[in-house]
C-alpha cells in the first residue's frame, strides 16, 4: 500500500493523526518535540495531505481499517497516539479495538448533537432544491468546508459527520486524556463530556485561550500536558 508519512526518533511508538482536510505537517512542532522521546510516526489520511485522492467515499470505519493496515505495513503495534478532530474519530475506533495503548485526543469530534426542527427543515429544503436546481443547492447549502470538497469527498464527509461514536467509545479501556481548548467553537465541551461519561477513567484538561487547534495556539502548554500523560 502507498503511505504518505513522516517518521522520526527512536523508542516506543507514538502515532499522530491529523484532522479533516489537514495533513501530517500540522504537527511539525509536536513531531520535533516528541521525537526526542519516541519513534514518532505521522500519517496523511487518504484524500488529504500528500496521500492519494479517494476513488470512492470512505466512512470512519474505512479510515480506521486503512490506519490498521498502514501501521502493520510500518511495523507499528499498539502505539501511543495524539489525534486531532477527525483524527480523534479514527482514534476512537482504534482504541475501542485495542489497537492503541494510550491516547491524547484534542478537539475530538464524533458526538452527533440531537437534531433540531430547524436542522430537519434545512435538510428537507436542500433535498427539494437539489432536485430542481442542483447547482443552486450546492452553492447555497452546507458549510464552507463542505462546499470546497470534491463530489467523492462530499459523500465521504456525509458518512463521517453523521456517525455517532458514543457507543464505540464505551468499549474503550485504554487511558485517554482529552486536551480541549476553552474557546473551541468546532467541537463543544458538551461533546467531550459525553466521551468522558462513556470512557471509564478518561481525563479532561482545559487549555485556556485556545481554540480548536490548541497544539498550535499554545504548543508549549499542549506538549507538556501531553508528555506528562503519555509517559505515565
Amino acid at each position: 500500500m502507498t503511505i504518505s508519512f513522516t517518521q522520526r526518533g527512536e523508542g516506543e511508538d507514538l502515532l499522530f493523526l491529523h484532522g479533516y482536510l489537514a495533513s501530517k505537517e500540522i504537527f511539525t512542532r509536536q513531531i520535533n518535540y516528541f521525537s526526542r522521546f519516541y519513534r514518532v510516526t505521522a500519517l496523511d489520511f487518504p484524500g488529504m495531505g500528500g496521500a492519494k485522492p479517494l476513488e470512492a467515499p470512505w466512512s470512519v470505519d474505512d479510515y480506521a481499517e486503512w490506519t490498521r493496515q498502514a501501521l502493520k505495513e510500518l511495523g507499528i503495534s499498539r502505539p501511543r497516539a495524539v489525534a486531532h478532530s477527525f483524527g480523534g474519530r479514527v482514534a476512537i475506533k482504534l482504541l475501542a479495538e485495542g489497537e492503541i495503548g494510550r491516547a491524547v485526543l484534542t478537539g475530538c469530534a464524533g458526538i452527533v448533537k440531537k437534531r433540531t426542527l430547524s436542522y430537519h427543515i434545512r435538510v428537507r429544503s436542500y433535498k427539494f432544491v437539489k432536485k430542481i436546481a442542483p447547482k443552486f443547492a450546492e452553492k447555497h447549502f452546507g458549510s464552507k468546508e463542505y462546499k470546497t470538497l470534491s463530489p467523492v469527498m462530499r459523500e465521504s464527509y456525509k458518512k463521517i459527520v453523521n456517525e455517532d461514536l458514543r457507543e464505540t467509545a464505551a468499549k474503550i479501556t485504554a487511558p485517554v486524556l482529552f486536551l480541549h481548548g476553552e474557546k473551541d467553537e468546532e467541537v463543544p465541551l458538551s461533546s467531550i463530556r459525553v466521551y468522558l461519561e462513556k470512557i471509564a477513567g478518561s481525563e479532561l484538561r482545559i487549555l485556556k485561550n485556545c481554540g480548536h487547534f490548541p497544539f498550535l495556539d499554545d504548543p508549549l502548554a499542549f506538549d507538556l500536558a501531553a508528555e506528562e500523560f503519555l509517559q505515565c
